[in-house]
């Protein structure tokens, strides 16, 4: 059976795809010599792996912990018959870090990153009968060149540095399509005015010139259609607005989503029909608060780190991306700050579905901010943003994570602006919890363990400032994005988390109350996040166990989560 069988992207559905995942061969590459031995010929592969899973999990046959600066992949694959005449294009939900893709022996691309999307056109490679796909993967996090996020630059994890992932760790699939296809797709949906508006661009190998066409598009609740639109276009740029006949808000707890289908035709004879969705909603900022759909809300989040026992950062199935969303609603959150790592967007997909709450946050950890660190980190970004801007359950986009006075400022204010211009429907933070050079959110983290200083920081006329000596607070909503990190397990043994570990439950519930119930009875607090949802190997902090079992009731922590919330939510 094919692992991860699910098509990857539900938010970029076409019907006409074929999953890649499944037993690859491959090979360690330990000397870096792999392509001076042939290696992209399909030389020298002696074991196999299990992809999409990294060679460190055990879901990969291979279960490999030690560094790999340079591992190699194969498989082989045929093109049906009836696709002959198509574009054959090659994704790669992610490959971390720098890969190079040869077919047939032919470099035919590589790309730069180990949290985003890329895919190649393979058609001028391909032959009759089978194909040979090789993949070449450099990695190396110890340089300070590249975004690593929690992966442990030390050859064993420790504190809050986890395993690490090498390699291909999202599905690889192929995709057919015309000559002209729907690409870069943006869906700004408008909920004051009850309309969408769609815009994106038309892939074609002739010139843009020449790449006029057809794009309708209708929307539906269900079966019911509720709006419909077409537009004539050339230069390959499209750009249309849809009126909806009925409003149906997104909402927290409340996932209720537009499905929307857009079907592209021109004189040439190229045909494309894409499916997607959308939620209706509206996130403004002001008065010191973030307003969803006109109201204020308060956003109880949790640190989601998303990581898996056995498949590191490959969940075993799609389940279990739904699991973790469904178990933090049952312990009283209403979303979840998704920390240094892009997620994939299966897991994205549930949160809208279930009306999830987010924060969209690169893995920059590791990365050096110097001139070299604007290369590694602005195109990566540049593609999270726009793989990801019609989610509606993502509300923040946080492009890096503490931050010191000191560093490039100026990447900071760049990737500010960058972000707007891509998506200026959510705040943006520029660096979360420590100095904020230009931030629509002011976060702070703060694991003060102790309940009575807690109390003493946040009941104080002035909200506390991160560095108050490089920066200030300016009115901005305020929220408490670390906090807590209490640490529960059997024994200190090989453990880590926060503060002292408690004597027992009790001690942990009266800390978690203490703590939780200050920032919700401070007026000025919009929101807090709490480290963390499940323990993470030696990192015992979280509310579940690694296996995301329970450490404790799940009505107790509800009760402490929800029981002196000043802001009514929908799904209370």
């Amino acid at each position: 059976m094919i692992p991860r069988p699910e098509h990857p992207r539900p938010d970029l559905l076409r019907k006409d795809w074929q999953n890649l995942n499944g037993i690859w061969g491959f090979r360690f590459d330990f000397g870096e010599s792999g392509y001076e031995e042939e290696a992209f010929l399909g030389k020298g592969f002696d074991l196999k792996i299990n992809v999409p899973f990294a060679p460190e999990s055990k879901l990969s046959g291979i279960g490999y912990t030690g560094f790999m600066n340079s591992v190699w992949y194969k498989r082989t694959f045929t093109i049906p018959r009836k696709f002959e005449n198509h574009r054959i294009l090659l994704h790669f939900g992610a490959v971390d870090y720098v890969a190079s893709v040869y077919l047939n022996g032919n470099f035919s691309g590589e790309h730069r990153g180990g949290y985003t999307p890329f895919r190649i056109d393979i058609t001028g490679f391909l032959k009759d009968g089978e194909n040979l796909l090789v993949l070449g993967v450099k990695d190396n996090n110890r340089l300070g060149l590249q975004p690593r996020g929690k992966q442990a630059s030390h050859l064993y994890s420790s504190g809050c540095d986890y395993t690490r992932t090498t390699g291909i760790w999202q599905t690889v699939y192929l995709e057919f399509v015309k000559d002209g296809f729907i690409d870069d797709l943006h869906i700004q949906p408008d909920f004051n005015n009850c309309q969408v508006t769609i815009s994106g661009l038309i892939n074609k190998k002739a010139p843009v010139s020449r790449s006029r066409g057809n794009l309708a598009a209708q929307v539906r609740l269900g079966s019911e259609v509720v709006g419909e639109g077409k537009v004539e276009f050339s230069w390959g740029k499209f750009l249309f607005t849809i009126p909806l006949n009925r409003k149906v808000p997104w909402d927290i707890g409340q996932g209720h989503l537009y499905d929307l289908d857009l079907y592209y035709t021109d004189s040439e004879g190229s045909v494309d029909c894409l499916q997607t969705y959308f939620g209706l909603r509206a996130l403004e900022i002001g008065d010191g608060k973030v307003f969803l759909n006109n109201r204020p809300i308060f956003q109880r989040l949790v640190l989601d780190q998303g990581y898996y026992r056995d498949g590191i950062y490959t969940a075993k199935d799609e389940a279990l991306l739904k699991k973790d969303i469904e178990l933090s609603l049952k312990l009283g959150f209403t979303g979840a700050r998704m920390h240094q790592k892009v997620f994939e967007p299966r897991y994205l997909y549930y949160a809208d579905k279930l009306g999830y709450l987010t924060w969209a946050e690169f893995g920059s950890w590791g990365l050096n901010l110097d001139e070299r660190a604007w290369k590694n980190i602005l195109g990566q970004w540049i593609e999270t943003v726009k793989r990801d801007r019609n989610h509606p359950s993502i509300i923040t986009w946080c492009p890096l994570n503490e931050t010191y006075d000191g560093q490039d400022r100026e990447l900071l204010k760049a990737l500010y602006t960058i972000t707007y211009d891509l998506d200026g429907s959510r705040p943006v933070i520029d660096t979360s919890g420590y100095v904020h050079v230009i931030t629509d959110i002011y976060d702070t983290h703060d694991y003060i363990q102790d309940i009575e200083s807690y109390k003493k920081r946040f009941h104080k006329k002035e909200l506390p400032v991160n560095y108050p000596e490089f920066e200030k607070y300016e009115g901005q909503p305020y929220i408490v994005s670390e906090y807590g990190g209490i640490w529960w397990s059997k024994s200190d043994e090989n453990n880590w988390g926060y503060g002292d570990r408690p004597k027992s439950e009790a001690e942990f519930m009266e800390r978690l109350d203490g703590l939780t119930t200050t920032l919700l009875e401070c007026p000025r607090v919009s929101g807090f996040c709490y480290t963390q949802l499940y323990d993470v190997e030696q990192e015992v902090n979280g509310l579940l166990d690694y296996d995301r079992n329970p450490k404790f009731s799940y009505e107790s922590i509800h009760e402490i989560l929800t029981k002196k919330a000043k802001i009514e939510e929908t799904n209370q």
